[in-house]
This record gives C-alpha cells, structure tokens and sequence, in this order.
C-alpha cells in the first residue's frame, strides 16, 4: 500500500479508500468503477469476467470472447442474432461453396454424407428406418420382408443367400438339405412315391 492513502483503481487509478475497495483478479477498484467495460452493468464476485486486465459482465465476456455460431445462444431454446459488432468484432464472411468431385469418398464421408441404398427397392436408408441384415441397410417396413413369402423379418429370424434374405422356413425350404429325413418339421417323414 503506497504513503497516504490505498491501491489505485484499475479503472480510474486514484486511490482507493478500503471503505470502497474491491479486489477483482489482484487489483483494487472503487465499487463504483467495478463496471462492465462494455454495457456499464455494475459487477460482483458471481458475475465478473476478466480478460486481460478489463471487466465484463458475463454476458458482454462471452458476446466479445466466446465461442461463435450455432448453438451458443443465451440460453435454453435462444436464437441470438446479435453478432457482437457494438463489441467492435467483425464478422468473419463464409467462403465459397465448393462441393466435392472425388468419385470415391471415404467411409466417414459415405456415413455422414449420404445414405446407404436399400437392395430391395435402391431407395436411400436413414437412420430412423434402417434395419441391418445380410450385410445390407434395409427399410424396417416393407423391405425387411422374406423374399418367398413376404413374412415381416428380425436381425435373428433371418437367412440370406446371394444378398436375399428369407424367413428361416422358406430358405430351409428352398435351400436347406433334401432327402429322406429332412420334410416339413422336426420327426416329420415325407411319403414319396
């Protein structure tokens, strides 16, 4: 503490009085310097920001120097259009759009780029109705069916042969062994003539 009196502000720098001082981040301020630099709201413990050696509310801090763009709004469900340039910040212009000519984009960009096909009807699978089988993204409703009967599938009572999937009963009937022994069921004998 310098002869005859306090510290200096931080804002005005004459002598502060410990009667009206306030240690912010080291420094001493009168209480009625310890202002946002910006929008001049008066400041506490709970709602100061320092950045550099100025003060901010917190608000006018994250305007000036948080994080941009969407999402970063203030508050739950706020859309913000207040692109801080009162904060004297210039607002950084996009590029040009420039789409991709690569004619064999990597897995990542095939994830989040498009979609898979469906090989039933080769329309687009989103994540919302996409089902997984035989190796394949198909449609949950409609194509997700038996090739032979059209019985509605599940990941665990499909078959698949050459990229079709069946219901376990018709691929053993299509494809499942043949002879004496192997008929309709479990202990079932087929009479042959």
């Amino acid at each position: 503490m310098p002869l005859g009196g306090g510290n200096k502000c931080g804002r005005c720098s004459k002598t502060v009085y410990f009667a009206e001082e306030v240690l912010c981040d080291g420094r001493s301020f009168h209480r009625s310097c310890f202002l946002c630099m910006v929008c001049g709201k008066n400041l506490d413990s709970t709602t100061v920001a320092v950045h550099m050696d100025e003060v901010y509310c917190k608000a006018c801090y994250g305007k000036k120097y948080g994080p941009k763009g969407y999402g970063y709004g203030q508050g739950a469900g706020t859309l913000s259009m207040d692109k801080g340039e009162s904060l004297g910040i210039k607002p950084e212009e996009p590029g040009p759009h420039r789409p991709t000519t690569n004619p064999n984009p990597s897995k990542l960009a095939q994830k989040f780029g498009g979609s898979d096909k469906c090989p039933r009807c080769g329309k687009s699978v989103y994540a919302a109705e996409k089902v997984m089988g035989a190796g394949s993204a198909w449609h949950k409703s409609g194509c997700f069916t038996c090739a032979t009967c059209g019985k509605s599938l599940e990941s665990t009572t499909l078959a698949d042969k050459d990229g079709e999937i069946y219901c376990k009963a018709c691929y053993g009937k299509n494809f499942g062994p043949k002879g004496f022994g192997y008929g309709l069921g479990a202990g079932a004998l087929a009479h042959t003539q």
